[in-house]
């Protein structure tokens, strides 16, 4: 008796535990369950924006620009931007300047690539980088050159240009690695002479023009070859000839300076409009393709200042605007 008695009081306590646990237990709220977790909505990455660097200055004939792939014809006052491949046609000469004023002029059947161009004025930065690929091109350096690094590169070297103007031929058989290309150096046009360090596309420095009227033909060896540098004999014929060109390039320096400074004044003044031009669209929607930088309808921006006429007979290289055409017929 006595040791049920015992068993009896060990079920009766065991079960009071019990019955304090599972009360326990009722009390005690349970975790929430986990929530997936939300993911805040991707925010779309800021397009980044490319501002114009130039302009297409003057354009006789047929030229296209090539950018990220896409390629359009070219008209005067097209703006021109980092990255560009510029090609005339069969009947094409095209002037561009830079917001430093370097211009370009392309003869038919020349190509270039604006590789690189930074420019700030008074910056201590200014760098730019032209590739030369086939053709004939007269160029005029200009700030970057004059306060910062210009180069030039062609299929066979890499030249230093220091201030100065010149004049480069890079033949259709001169494409590949081991074809001849002609550098001369001209002056300015205030009479200055500048200077132009040729190096071959291994680096090794081949040599340095100082005097007007001369050049080199360089010329890439064998593959793994050295490249060199022969002195050209300029003819008096040619060079007279190169200097016509020269003169070209700088009468469109004066014609782009004015676009560029009317394209930029413009989008100084109207900021809101900088996102709609670009290297997609090359001037602002209802910008008829003329000498000038106009805003949308065609109605001139006020301050804006006509640019510089041609000529009797035309400046080589520009094309006649329609407008001009049409006013001349009325009378």
């Amino acid at each position: 008796m006595a040791c049920s008695s015992k068993l009896a009081v060990t079920m009766l306590v065991l079960g009071s535990l019990v019955a304090s646990t599972i009360a326990a237990s009722a009390q005690t709220p349970l975790p929430a369950p986990a929530q997936p977790a939300v993911l805040a909505p991707a925010q779309p990455a800021a397009q980044a924006t490319a501002d114009p660097i130039g302009s297409v200055a003057t354009l006789e004939g047929s030229a296209s620009v090539t950018h990220n792939n896409a390629a359009s014809a070219l008209q005067v006052s097209d703006a021109i931007f980092k990255g560009d491949t510029l090609q005339t046609g069969v009947d094409g000469t095209l002037g561009i300047t830079f917001d430093d004023e370097t211009t370009f002029t392309l003869k038919p059947n020349s190509r270039i690539d604006v590789d690189d161009y930074v420019y700030q004025e008074g910056g201590a930065h200014n760098a730019a980088v032209f590739k030369i690929l086939s053709g004939t091109v007269a160029f005029v350096a200009a700030e970057v050159a004059h306060t910062g690094d210009m180069k030039i590169d062609t299929p066979t070297s890499s030249l230093g240009i220091r201030g100065t103007t010149g004049l480069i031929e890079v033949p259709a058989a001169g494409a590949g690695a081991t074809g001849e290309v002609s550098i001369k150096l001209y002056q300015d046009a205030d009479g200055r002479v500048g200077r132009i360090e040729v190096f071959g596309r291994d680096g090794a420095q081949l040599g340095i023009l100082t005097r007007e009227a001369t050049g080199f033909a360089v010329r890439g060896g064998a593959p793994g070859g050295r490249f060199t540098a022969v002195p050209l004999q300029i003819s008096a014929a040619e060079a007279e000839r190169d200097r016509s060109f020269v003169r070209q390039a700088f009468a469109t320096r004066t014609i782009g300076r004015q676009i560029n400074i009317q394209r930029r004044n413009f989008l100084r003044q109207n900021p809101q409009r900088r996102n709609e031009l670009r290297p997609g669209e090359r001037r602002l929607p209802g910008q008829p393709g003329r000498p000038g930088f106009q805003p949308r309808g065609g109605q001139p921006f006020p301050g804006a200042r006509p640019l510089p006429q041609r000529p009797p007979g035309g400046l080589p290289g520009q094309r006649r605007a329609p407008v001009e055409r049409e006013r001349r017929q009325n009378h």
